[in-house]
């Protein structure tokens, strides 16, 4: 018996004992925008994949959900989870004041603009790392947290088999060459992102604060433009050259409901409004949006796309 038992320990160190992919009980396939969905995806030029769960009735629509994509800026949300959880643990004071150094700086945001020897609160970073997805900032709030490797040992305690920091995290190089910063699935980051929504991320406490930090964002040019602004969302999304990607909670009239949308190996890598990523991100959003609310009969403001950034 003690034979086993160190086996077991060893396999666990190890990492071949890992937690059981995330599920979601009782839900069922809404075929009607299942369809939508792979007609709205059909032509597009590169890999996509789309996962909407309504937190009301449990009912889901996916395609390609369970396909691994690049996270993009999508990976702080996982940050946002390790450092909150080393926070929980006490080890991280949620108001302590922090002191920038130069060594610190990854590219010209407004953290990397800071002088050296400034002191900035650990709350402020955490919100530039949300609302405005502040690179600088994001990666000293990964070190903070421990690191890639102990956010990603919270992921795959929490069910998350896929979805995983790769930048400066020892063992994912290879992830980091074919994803990027991080990657995860479409069905997962959504899972998350409701996981917060609902208060079981680490604990309620915790998960009402890191919600509130995603409720303000500057980057809403995309699917949270094809929600009504007197909507409550609270979302985060991600872009780099090939990819572009974006996960929501939506609170509609008719009961919440979540979305997670990314490509991969797009053929256009421009950063203008017409991107086609970008463009199937807002379709995908108001086809979801008026298959909830049939009707709705908001539709963006005349003029509005000359505030698109």
């Amino acid at each position: 018996m003690k034979k086993y038992y160190y086996t077991i320990l060893f396999l666990l160190a190890a990492g071949f004992l890992c937690a059981q992919p995330l599920t979601i009980e009782k839900t069922s396939v809404d075929k009607r925008l299942t369809a939508q969905l792979e007609e709205a995806l059909a032509g597009f030029h590169g890999e996509v994949g789309v996962y909407v769960r309504n937190l009301k009735t449990n009912r889901v629509a996916a395609v390609n959900a369970d396909t691994i994509f690049p996270t993009a800026s999508m990976v702080k949300v996982p940050i946002l989870c390790g450092l909150f959880n080393k926070i929980n643990q006490g080890e991280i004071k949620f108001d302590q004041e922090l002191v920038y150094r130069d060594s610190l700086k990854y590219d010209n945001g407004i953290v990397g603009s800071l002088k050296d020897s400034t002191k900035i609160a650990l709350p402020k970073v955490v919100h530039l790392m949300i609302s405005l997805s502040d690179n600088t900032g994001s990666l000293w709030l990964q070190a903070m947290a421990g690191g890639g490797a102990t956010i990603n040992q919270w992921l795959d305690s929490n069910g998350f088999a896929n979805t995983r920091v790769n930048s400066r995290t020892p063992g994912r190089k290879d992830g980091q060459a074919k994803y990027g910063w991080g990657q995860t699935t479409p069905r997962e980051m959504a899972e998350l992102v409701a996981m917060i929504r609902n208060g079981k991320a680490i604990s309620p406490a915790v998960s009402e604060r890191m919600y509130r930090y995603m409720g303000m964002q500057f980057w809403d040019g995309e699917a949270i433009s094809q929600i009504p602004p007197y909507i409550k969302t609270a979302a985060k999304s991600g872009a780099v050259n090939q990819a572009k990607s974006e996960a929501l909670v939506i609170h509609a009239p008719h009961g919440d409901y979540v979305l997670c949308i990314a490509t991969k190996n797009q053929q256009d890598q421009t950063w203008q409004k017409q991107n086609e990523g970008y463009v199937l991100i807002r379709k995908v959003s108001a086809i979801i949006w008026n298959h909830f609310e049939p009707k709705s009969k908001w539709k963006p403001a005349e003029g509005s796309d000359k505030f698109w950034f």
